[in-house]
């Protein structure tokens, strides 16, 4: 599983890395923070677009051929992006590196659960965990420093050679667990899913910057009602590309929609902090990146932990734990101000980065538990289709927030990054709803 696991790190780290480094691209390709956010909207839409088909791949490709294909088009993406002489050259190479990263995600938890019996699938998830858990808290650290040590073009030629090395690793190591079976391609489907996930996570994302303009609605609209033409196909047809029928099992569509809230809310703080502390705190990049690292090696302890937790105790008690570690630090950000003094805000990061991998992994094991081997590669399509889609509109709606104050002074960044707390919390609250719901698998 090495291969996979630092392929899915490299691409997490890819997602978060770019927070920190918006503002050195909004001054050197003189674009807006809404163009610049593209950046990551635009990264998060590639994945979104891309894997809902994964499922239906790794029934005709093998899994080997699948993740080395993914890599070898995020090294060509870190490459493009190193060089990129403008911004839209720049966003393509991005975008190359979300259809990587989409297609790798759940091609490693379908493995995963080909891999390891099922008494060790949540430690199996804790280390898959690790590696996306810890990655939005470590790459703004890697990114601050190589942008104050050289500039942003450093952090995808990090990229590049952490894409070497997955690619290594999976030519050496990874083999081929996942059966194909090659059903009929269903060409209507593959275009309501690339159409439906692309025009909603656009229209969303294009909010923040033409409000709800008929542009905006007019993709909005577009999205919905193809997506429903897409969900209602897969039902009907004898090869569906991604097989539903997972959401019809509430053991897993319950703790699914849990990991996909708690997964929107750390893509939310992780988009706001690095940018509030440089342009609500007035600190460097290099000094933002440092100060969110202690959290990021608690945060790798309680992802392992969590994991193995679940084995022993099961989603529930994990969940409330996190759910009450996450609220105390999102009030805690929200108390942050333009004084305030840097241990407010490392005891706000921990404290969060303490309770999400309690929400997410077990709740992430709980869904994933819950299938049957059959329906283990859709099923893990589905679940990571949901967390990026869900983040993507979760990024925006904190980038709308954050436009709601003037950005323009350190005061009104405060301000506005508080509404995006805000949100991250009730997020937080629809987990907690949730929780009630969730059903134990059998030990």
């Amino acid at each position: 599983m090495s291969g996979l696991y630092a392929g899915v790190f490299l691409g997490m780290l890819s997602e978060t890395s770019m927070n920190i480094a918006l503002p050195d691209l909004m001054q050197e390709f003189s674009v807006t923070s809404g163009t610049a956010q593209w950046m990551v909207v635009g990264y998060m839409l590639a994945i979104g677009v891309v894997l809902p088909c994964v499922g239906f791949m790794l029934k005709w490709v093998r899994a080997k051929t699948l993740a080395l294909f993914a890599l070898i088009c995020f090294l060509a993406g870190a490459i493009v992006c190193t060089i990129a002489p403008n911004f839209p050259i720049l966003l393509a190479g991005r975008m190359v590196q979300g259809v990587s990263t989409g297609i790798m995600l759940p091609t490693m938890y379908a493995a995963i659960m080909r891999v390891f019996p099922p008494h060790k699938i949540g430690a199996a998830n804790g280390v898959a965990g690790l590696t996306i858990m810890f990655a939005p808290v470590i790459g703004p650290t890697l990114a601050g420093l190589l942008i104050g040590a050289f500039s942003w073009r450093a952090i995808f030629a990090m990229l590049a050679v952490v894409a070497a090395v997955a690619i290594a690793l999976t030519a050496a190591f990874f083999v081929t667990p996942i059966e194909r079976t090659r059903p009929a391609v269903d060409i209507p489907s593959i275009i309501a899913s690339a159409v439906g996930f692309g025009c909603l996570v656009a229209g969303v994302s294009l909010i923040s910057d033409m409000g709800f303009s008929v542009p905006v609605i007019g993709l909005l609209a577009v999205g919905v009602i193809v997506l429903a033409f897409y969900a209602r196909r897969q039902f009907t047809v004898a090869d569906p590309l991604l097989d539903l029928k997972a959401l019809r099992i509430p053991a897993f569509t319950v703790p699914a929609v849990m990991v996909s809230c708690s997964f929107a809310c750390t893509l939310a703080f992780m988009y706001l902090v690095p940018q509030e502390l440089q342009r609500g705190l007035g600190m460097d990049s290099a000094t933002a990146g440092l100060l969110m690292l202690p959290a990021g090696v608690i945060n790798a302890l309680c992802t392992l932990l969590a994991g193995h937790l679940y084995d022993k105790y099961g989603a529930k008690r994990l969940v409330w734990i996190g759910v009450v570690m996450a609220v105390i630090g999102g009030a805690l950000f929200i108390a942050i101000g333009v004084g305030s003094p840097v241990a407010l805000f490392l005891t706000a990061h921990i404290v969060i980065m303490v309770g999400i991998p309690f929400i997410q992994q077990s709740t992430q094991s709980a869904a994933l538990h819950s299938l049957p081997r059959e329906l283990a590669a859709d099923g893990s399509t589905i679940l990571n289709t949901m967390q990026q889609v869900v983040g993507a509109i979760g990024t925006a709606i904190a980038t709308c927030l954050l436009g709601l104050a003037d950005t323009s002074t350190q005061a009104g960044f405060v301000t506005g990054s508080r509404y995006g707390y805000a949100f991250g919390l009730a997020l937080v609250a629809l987990v907690l709803i949730g929780s009630f719901g969730l059903r134990e698998p059998r030990r």
